[in-house]
């Protein structure tokens, strides 16, 4: 089992897909990064040998920002839209979707799921007690 930026890579896959296990490396990134190596694409992540395994984890050490470098530049990224008060970090802080799509209806992985608004009434404790009649 290959073992590179701290994440292990799937045996079965090939090693195009198995890259693409490690956060910040995409499908055209992990190509690029295959090319850079020379490492045969075709490979399964359990058939690379030592050296390739090493080559490819100094070659995304060097020229790539991965896993916790990649992800704290995303978290600041999104808090400096944030502390401008862009409309997308609007979007963010309201826990809404930011690249325009439709929130009347779906947008339910983004806002969680429904709260009905005013379907149910609580009966209050005042309105159950009948009204004292009048002496007389």
């Amino acid at each position: 089992m290959a073992r590179i930026a701290g994440v292990d890579l799937p045996n079965d896959k090939k090693v195009t897909i198995g890259l693409t296990y490690i956060f910040g490396i995409g499908d055209s990134t992990a190509i690029r990064i295959v090319r850079m190596t020379g490492v045969n694409p075709d490979t399964r992540v359990k058939n690379l040998t030592e050296e390739e395994v090493a080559k490819l984890r100094q070659v995304i050490e060097n020229q790539f920002k991965v896993e916790g470098a990649r992800r704290s530049e995303v978290a600041m990224s999104i808090k400096r839209l944030m502390d401008i008060g862009a409309y997308r970090g609007l979007r963010h802080r309201k826990n809404l979707p930011a690249r325009g799509q439709r929130t009347r209806t779906n947008a339910r992985t983004r806002k969680g799921p429904k709260k009905t608004a005013g379907a149910m009434r609580k009966v209050t404790a005042v309105a159950k007690k009948p009204a004292p009649k009048p002496a007389g």
